[in-house]
């Protein structure tokens, strides 16, 4: 559905995007992650139409956003990081002010607007004012009107920007929910926890580059290729440091001195083995009192593979 290929753009000495590739099909939900001037506004303005590549290639459905950019817009909805709402005008005015931009047919607006609000949760706001909503209830209602045409790819930059925590809740959900429905969506935020919640794949941009892009499990398995159990014991754990180094499937052990009970234990064995190291601790007397595989999350691996430098 979205194929870029060595996508690149530079304004004179400086390079904003570097030959970033990237495939996504149907229903993938892309999280697109970078500090501040990374490159990840830029890219998704490439691909909204609104900025042209100075080389490289982007493909949306097969159509070629450069030498094709209006029979791209139909297929896309950009919802920018910062986006204006006009006051003295209702929800559904401003629904129906874009789905006439994008020519949808007159007689068929009211139920596609009242599909789009039900969708977002803002029915009972159709009639409201645009300045009157709260700020989640804006984002849902610029969310909304990236909808009204029902296009295959949206285009999120910073979706949950400035939001409460119950708006970022709802925000994530209908982004959950658009890409059930076969939407292919790419989101950019800073907020990694949250983007591990909804997103199968995930980038990682800094100074113009993408550092790393794939499913997120891969990119664990990448970086992370050993498991790593943490054990906590009743009393110290030096007691059972030597069972460790002695078991054939750990390779590593660290313990922390902030917590004389724990240890975190590198283990190259499977679910099997991890049961058996269990079941010889506890039969050898040592007192357990937690034992768990630990995962890294998308801010570990943000903090592995980025330097924090900036352009």
């Amino acid at each position: 559905m979205l194929v870029l290929n060595n996508l690149r753009k530079v304004y004179g000495t400086l390079t904003a995007v570097e030959g970033t590739s990237l495939t996504l099909d149907p229903g993938d939900i892309f999280g697109f992650i970078g500090p501040n001037g990374a490159g990840k506004t830029t890219t998704i303005k490439m691909l909204a139409t609104l900025i042209e590549p100075t080389s490289g290639t982007a493909t949306i459905d097969g159509i070629d956003v450069v030498l094709h950019p209006q029979q791209v817009r139909p297929l896309i909805g950009y919802m920018p990081d910062s986006f204006g709402l006009y006051d003295d005008i209702k929800a559904w005015e401003y629904l129906d002010f874009f789905a006439s931009a994008y020519r949808v047919p007159k007689a068929d607006r009211p139920s596609i607007i009242d599909s789009v609000l039900e969708l977002t949760d803002l029915t009972v706001k159709k009639d409201a004012y645009v300045q009157s909503l709260s700020r989640g209830m804006q984002q849902r209602l610029c969310l909304a009107k990236c909808l009204v045409h029902d296009p295959k790819v949206l285009l999120l930059d910073e979706p949950a920007s400035g939001l409460d925590p119950r708006a970022r809740v709802e925000i994530k959900g209908l982004i959950a929910e658009l890409g059930r429905m076969g939407k292919t969506i790419i989101v950019s935020s800073h907020i990694l926890p949250e983007l591990a919640d909804f997103c199968n794949k995930v980038g990682i941009m800094e100074r113009g580059k993408m550092l790393v892009s794939d499913h997120v499990e891969t990119i664990v398995r990448r970086l992370q290729p050993a498991k790593k159990i943490a054990i906590k014991t009743l009393g110290s754990i030096e007691g059972i440091r030597a069972a460790l180094d002695d078991y054939p499937e750990v390779t590593g052990v660290t313990l922390t001195m902030d917590e004389p009970d724990s240890a975190l234990v590198d283990f190259s064995g499977d679910h099997a083995a991890q049961a058996k190291l269990l079941k010889t601790l506890i039969e050898a007397g040592y007192q357990i009192s937690s034992f768990h595989e630990t995962k890294m999350d998308l801010e570990d691996v943000f903090l592995r593979v980025t330097t924090g430098s900036v352009q």
